[in-house]
């Protein structure tokens, strides 16, 4: 299991620096950050933007991953965020993981379009990511999409794709299918419920949509990332309660599990200690099924 850790981007960099080197420091393999206009749970907190916040966080580590959770089209546009990617990976040495997902409120309505049905974005979703993985590989790149057009994007010195995973968000089959026939790995927050036994339900039924799938598609194989913050209980509020959460999700094939950097309100509001106690004894110990 890999352990991934998310830092929300709602302080300065002085003060978020720290939290991104010390994850390093306590062994995580990975570590996100949200990319949002907006964001709903944070409405009326200073907000500040993934590229550049990854940039640094990019120079200031060596060696942990570093990715958004998640991209969306709400505000991007494939072939100019083609261009952010290509320089993150240049930037990170390719430590650079691409998270990417249909996109929520309010960011969904911030520019002023007409708002669009759930099917529309998830439509739109995967004409984006089709068009961000050509750029990423070819070079010329034409398009004429429903949601999106490219002229002769270029990408001068070879294919970057390879570099790059793409990680694709998916809490229902239609997307959770997608994320199988076309991305390196599948994240998701599961399903909206009120017991842990109900969400560990709902996961391994989307789980099991994503082996179908697999199946069907020459036994392809992907990463399989879960959000245990989605869940009916906080998965730091003990080391006992996350290392339970952490064992019942490798039991399904999860191959990474993600938490946020406890904060002292809420959202994410935790002990930080427990974060403390988990990295001190190491992240695999006490979680293996």
């Amino acid at each position: 299991m890999r352990h991934g850790i998310c830092i929300l981007p709602d302080q300065p960099w002085k003060s978020a620096r720290p939290l991104w080197v010390r994850a390093e420091e306590m062994g995580f393999d990975h570590a996100w950050t949200y990319d949002h206009l907006v964001w709903g749970g944070l409405p009326d907190s200073q907000w500040f933007s993934c590229v550049p916040i990854l940039s640094a966080a990019a120079e200031a580590t060596s060696r942990i991953g570093l990715g958004t959770y998640v991209a969306s089209p709400n505000f991007r546009h494939p072939v100019p965020f083609s261009r952010e990617v290509q320089t993150l990976v240049d930037i990170s040495d390719g430590r650079f993981l691409l998270g990417l997902g249909a996109g929520g409120a309010p960011d969904d309505a911030i520019l002023g379009e007409s708002e669009l049905s759930a099917r529309r974005k998830v439509d739109r979703l995967q004409e984006f990511t089709d068009l961000l993985a050509r750029t990423l590989r070819d070079d010329h790149v034409d398009a004429d999409g429903e949601y999106y057009t490219a002229r002769d994007m270029r990408l001068v010195g070879g294919s970057v794709r390879d570099r790059v995973p793409l990680i694709l968000a998916g809490n229902g089959p239609r997307t959770v299918r997608f994320a199988a026939r076309h991305g390196d790995g599948w994240v998701t927050t599961g399903p909206r419920v009120d017991s842990l036994d109900e969400w560990f339900a709902g996961l391994a039924h989307l789980r099991d949509v994503l082996d179908d799938e697999l199946t069907r598609h020459d036994g392809r194989t992907v990463d399989r990332y879960l959000n245990l913050d989605t869940a009916p209980r906080k998965p730091l509020e003990s080391v006992a309660v996350f290392d339970d959460m952490v064992g019942r999700a490798a039991e399904l094939g999860f191959t990474d599990v993600v938490v946020h950097w406890p904060r002292e309100t809420e959202p994410y509001r935790s002990p930080p200690d427990v974060l403390e106690q988990i990295a001190s004894r190491g992240l695999n110990s006490g979680s293996s099924p």
